[in-house]
């Protein structure tokens, strides 16, 4: 997906303000990883937007690398993690010349793929890219029997003389969903409002599983991966291993 340069610049105080964690999720990530594969010293970060995961899992990884299509996004990511490798890059056709404990691809970046043959392609791509006893980690965003057309959403983010409002109204075309955004950014230099809008694919439990098998990998998944006022904001996490 590639995000535009307004949009990369408030990308993540819209997450805060949505509530997200990304200390907390990264900290969640590293232990799942450690769980099957206790001496992992290497993750790739499959479209790592701003790298906010990244930073956090620096401190449990001494190996670390990222990937991301949007170069706004890489941008900032790599200037986040000076010395590091953020890679520009498309999931389903990367080459790297390394192999890695963990690769994780989280967030909705996997649903923004085009159909279940590129979703099948992106994990072939990760799974190739994993050591021989590697765990690949991937998000799926809303499946397709959960998602409910014309919903809307907002939220506000105010902090350090700067507020960020996103307002999102999600609409369905066929299997593709699109998500209309509205921000409004105001700072003592003044107003920007601009509008996005955005796209992803409510692929069923069953895509994500059969790409996974068909990569080579074992497959589980697990719940309660993103959180809200108490409450899952998404389905959960795929889990592989060779």
């Amino acid at each position: 997906m590639e995000y535009g340069h307004d949009h990369a610049q408030v990308y993540d105080q819209v997450f805060e303000g949505r509530g997200k964690d990304f200390e907390a999720e990264a900290g969640r990530l590293a232990e799942l990883i450690r769980q099957r594969h206790p001496d992992a010293r290497s993750l790739l970060d499959v479209a790592c937007g701003t790298g906010a995961h990244l930073r956090v899992l620096e401190r449990h990884f001494p190996q670390l690398e990222g990937i991301e299509a949007s170069a706004a996004m890489q941008k900032i990511a790599q200037t986040r993690l000076p010395g590091r490798r953020i890679h520009h890059a498309d999931m389903r056709d990367f080459t790297l010349p390394d192999r890695f404990d963990a690769v994780i691809c989280v967030g909705n970046s996997a649903a923004c793929l085009e159909s279940a043959d590129d979703l099948a392609r992106a994990v072939k791509q990760m799974a190739a890219h994993l050591t021989a006893r590697g765990v690949l980690i991937v998000e799926p965003w809303f499946f397709r029997a959960d998602f409910l057309d014309g919903r809307v959403d907002g939220n506000l983010y105010k902090r350090n003389g700067r507020v960020v409002a996103q307002m999102t109204r999600f609409t369905r075309e066929g299997q593709r969903i699109y998500m209309h955004a509205r921000f409004v950014v105001a700072d003592p230099t003044g107003f920007q409002d601009f509008d996005e809008t955005l796209s992803a694919h409510a692929f069923p439990r069953e895509d994500y599983e059969a790409a996974f098998r068909a990569a080579g990998l074992s497959v589980e998944f697990v719940r309660g991966f993103t959180w809200k006022d108490g409450r899952p904001t998404a389905p959960g996490l795929f889990i592989g291993t060779l």
